[in-house]
């Protein structure tokens, strides 16, 4: 197996498990973060952050940035164990990010345009493993 499959495999492996606990546990515990996920003010970008859909407010910009940060520092921590850039273990995350979006929740397609998830698998970027 060449050492770029076994990066991706690792990688996916772990954004699966950084996302599924890391920030989005503790922002959903954040009433105003689930209000803006579930009205679609926010949504789930292809580079592993979040972003805001339409005009932001400064309430909602300090929250993006704080999660951001917040899985910028964890995206970073995870490359470096597994020997990857920071860039590829956020894309990877994206990806699981984007796959865990319900019905109804926003997310970015690979042309950077913002989708509304349906029942069917959301659109994502060709890179994703």
């Amino acid at each position: 197996m060449s050492k770029l499959r076994t990066t991706t495999l690792a990688l996916a492996a772990g954004a699966a498990a950084i996302t599924a606990f890391a920030v989005p546990a503790n922002a959903q515990r954040d009433p105003a973060y689930a209000a803006a996920r579930s009205s679609g003010q926010i949504g789930e970008q292809v580079d592993g952050y979040l972003g805001i859909v339409g005009s932001p407010t400064p309430a909602l910009q300090r929250l993006v940035d704080d999660i951001n940060i917040k899985r910028r520092a964890v995206y970073a921590r995870k490359a470096q164990e597994n020997s990857a850039t920071l860039e590829e273990y956020a894309l990877t995350a994206g990806c699981q990010a984007i796959m865990r979006t319900v019905p109804g929740e926003k997310y970015q397609a690979p042309d950077r345009t913002w989708k509304t998830r349906t029942s069917a698998p959301p659109e994502r970027d060709p890179r994703c493993p």
